[in-house]
């Protein structure tokens, strides 16, 4: 079994902010008010370029250390399915050779992302827990 470079914990917190990032959906209320009452609440769902959740997520991976995002993006790819277990060093050779400084945007681009990355521990036979609401440094 391959090493993983990054804590599951640091995982499992960037799967939950995922999650949060992925239920967000286009501006469906382009006449928004002040009073999210009067509007429904439908703001808090929108992805309006201010969402605090990706600042949050964007920070985090930023500040992992250069080896932790490239085991990221390979968890990533690996949960998606682009090879196994046994293809972990090529999968972690192209995260490296792909790595071009932008890994949170590369990564928040990616529809299903916490899905992926909770398929990728999974196949380390590790798990994450959803009961937490912040990083363990």
């Amino acid at each position: 079994m391959p090493e993983l470079g990054i804590s599951s914990e640091k995982v499992g917190f960037l799967i939950e902010k995922a999650r949060e990032f992925d239920v967000k959906e286009g501006v469906s209320d382009p006449d928004s008010g002040s009073n999210g009452a009067d509007d429904g609440m439908i703001d808090v769902l929108e992805d309006n370029g201010r969402d605090p959740v990706v600042r949050e997520i964007t920070g985090f991976i930023n500040a992992l250390t250069e080896d932790e995002q490239i085991d990221l993006v390979a968890l990533m790819r690996l949960g998606r399915g682009d090879g196994t277990i046994e293809d972990w060093t090529d999968l972690r050779r192209e995260a490296a050779d792909g790595r071009n400084g932008r890994t949170a945007d590369y990564l928040l681009g990616e529809p299903m992302l916490g899905d992926f990355l909770a398929e990728g521990l999974d196949a380390f036979g590790l798990s994450w827990s959803d009961e937490r609401t912040t990083p363990i440094q």
